[in-house]
């Protein structure tokens, strides 16, 4: 039996077998040389954001990029010499004439466009380099930055276009009479032949357009081909006149931002999700594929993909809103210590926040600070399940966590290192109060750390390099002075030194340890082989005591976080115990189990279904 076939590849094959009969339009002659291509040359490739693809029909066929590369040039432009100087040579209006038209905007001189001929041409006059060889070797390169591959011209469609390009050298020298190029336009318009006959296939369109919803970098080798702030500008001007005179109709019917070329290329992105990439050379009267409209749009209408479909906000980008009743520390505390962690509460907001954060979302999730926090002091948020961050979002945390910080309240921030942006966006907009803001690695170190300033304003944090006796540790409570004194009998004192590993995974249980001074943790591996910590130990505390009843093989790892000083109960240590004294031990571990059993179960209510 044949594996199923993924629903993207099914539908790109559907459409791609119906498209076959449409024999619409016409192989562009006006370059003698694109006039031989095969008019039933027909390919389809999808690749999303994160690099998959999918291919139907002719994709490694090779055609010649044409327009197509009229946005990338665009972005090669914009990083040489920013958008302002670009912009006073190169407007982003729609002409509402022909794209070879030879004509310039009134009063300024300068090309509508960078979609057209004039806008093209001037394009490709600022990318940086000294003579044609080494701006057309750089258009090369950056072209095969997106593709992925190093990419080639075709001698024969260059000398095809050069021989009967008149009308491009007439636009040349009417942008030299208006000064927007400033030396003779020979060099740069042989630079402009080459650049449209760089030769693609249908799969280079499609990694293409993905490498411009990925933010510029491509998404399958992970190499930059533009700077992502001017991916927007690409796309904005790919948008409103990427399709030549159809462009009205084409964002209103397919709604993604596209460039067409007329060897029969278009490119089409989805920001954030998906390029797709076809070719087919019959063109209809605007100069764009006939079966390449047909096929985006019908992408478009299967998978709702207009970029302007209004979605729904998801309050799902909640996944667990608390306080310190409902999420802790890994750290195990004393009596007294918990009895004023459940008391202090309400002062500590806990957010976790999951999913792609937008302005929708994030404002909603931002709302959720401010409703009934008149008594709270701390704010502890987790990135750890946000899949992406957009600019938008950024802007709208930075502004709410600047004006929590200006009220006087402090914010722990977890697990953000994938956003930098969100880092230094707050610390450029709260400099001044940047001791109120803290960045954690994990949940846990946060929450301690909130845990810790509440515990040490009531006098009741007990620091770690404190040694403690036995009438301290909680498994002892309850136990007379004589008992005590006969159980420290049949104790070890072990010493671990800061960075050990006390006891590992798999290993064949020798005891159990009550730690008198120092800072311990415990760590599990999970199935995707990330590491977390599970709990903290400090003076007072016991750990190993599981293996040392039920002879069981060691479930953590259990590493000193400092130095240690330890009182180790063995076996042999263990059945010295009385009746009495044992049933004591067995009935404080039992209380203490059922204490965590009912903080996991608390916590565990907390999480958005």
């Amino acid at each position: 039996m044949n594996a199923p076939l993924p629903p993207i590849q099914k539908i790109l094959e559907g459409l791609h077998a119906e498209l076959m009969e449409n024999r619409g339009g016409e192989v562009a002659t006006y370059i003698p040389e694109l006039g031989k291509a095969d008019p039933e040359w027909f390919g389809v490739c999808l690749v999303t954001a994160d690099g998959q693809v999918y291919q139907v029909g002719e994709c490694g066929q090779q055609f010649t990029i044409q327009s197509i590369s009229k946005p990338f040039v665009y972005g090669i432009a914009l990083d040489d010499h920013g958008k302002d100087a670009v912009l006073e040579k190169v407007w982003m209006e729609p002409s509402g004439e022909a794209f070879n038209a030879i004509s310039l905007r009134p009063g300024t001189g300068k090309p509508a466009n960078p979609m057209i001929n004039a806008g093209a041409i001037t394009s490709n006059s600022m990318v940086a380099g000294d003579g044609v060889e080494e701006v057309v070797g750089r258009i090369k390169q950056v072209l095969g930055t997106y593709a992925g591959r190093e990419l080639t011209i075709d001698e024969s469609v260059y000398r095809s276009e050069s021989e009967t390009g008149h009308r491009n050298r007439a636009i040349g020298y009417m942008l030299r009479n208006f000064d927007i190029l400033e030396e003779d336009p020979t060099d740069c318009l042989e630079a402009y032949f080459m650049q449209c006959a760089i030769s693609v296939n249908c799969r280079d369109l499609g990694m293409m357009a993905a490498t411009l919803a990925n933010g510029g970098v491509n998404p399958c080798t992970g190499k930059r081909a533009v700077s992502r702030q001017h991916v927007e500008n690409i796309l904005s001007v790919m948008g409103s006149c990427g399709m030549y005179d159809a462009a009205g109709e084409w964002i209103y019917n397919v709604g993604m931002p596209a460039k067409s070329g007329v060897a029969g290329g278009i490119l089409a992105v989805l920001p954030g999700q998906l390029g797709i990439g076809v070719f087919s050379p019959r063109l209809d009267p605007c100069g764009n594929s006939v079966r390449g409209i047909e096929v985006c749009r019908g992408i478009s209408r299967k998978f709702g993909l207009h970029m302007f479909q209004v979605p729904q906000l998801s309050t799902s980008v909640l996944r667990r809103v608390g306080s310190l009743m409902q999420t802790r520390s890994s750290r195990l505390r004393s009596k007294a210590q918990t009895r004023k962690l459940k008391e202090s509460a309400g002062m500590v907001r806990v957010l976790e926040l999951q999913g792609d954060l937008n302005f929708g979302t994030a404002e909603f999730a931002m709302r959720q600070l401010t409703e009934d926090a008149a008594g709270v002091r701390e704010l502890v948020l987790d990135f750890a399940h946000v899949t992406r961050l957009d600019s938008s979002a950024t802007g709208v945390l930075s502004l709410a966590f600047a004006s929590w910080l200006e009220s006087g309240r402090r914010i722990s921030i977890c697990r953000c290192e994938r956003f930098p942006s969100l880092r230094e966006i707050i610390e450029a907009e709260a400099s001044d109060l940047s001791d109120k803001a803290e960045f954690f690695d994990d949940m846990p170190a946060a929450l301690e750390e909130v845990e810790n300033r509440i515990l040490e304003e009531a006098g009741l944090r007990r620091h770690s390099s404190e040694r403690v006796g036995l009438e301290c540790c909680y498994l002892l409570e309850g136990f007379t002075v004589k008992e005590l004194e006969f159980i420290r009998g049949v104790l070890e004192p072990v010493a671990f030194p800061e960075g050990s590993s006390l006891m590992n995974v798999g290993d064949e249980p020798d005891g159990m340890y009550f730690l008198m001074r120092g800072k311990a943790s415990a760590w599990i591996t999970t199935e995707g082989g990330l590491q977390r910590r599970v709990a903290t130990f400090s003076p007072g505390m016991n750990f190993g005591e599981m293996g040392l009843l039920d002879d069981s093989p060691r479930s953590a790892e259990i590493r000193a976080d400092s130095d240690l000083e330890t009182l180790k109960l063995t076996k042999d240590g263990l059945r010295k115990m009385g009746t009495d004294v044992l049933a004591t031990l067995l009935a404080n571990l039992t209380r203490i189990l059922a204490d965590r059993l009912r903080e996991a179960n608390a916590e565990l209510s907390q999480l958005h279904s």
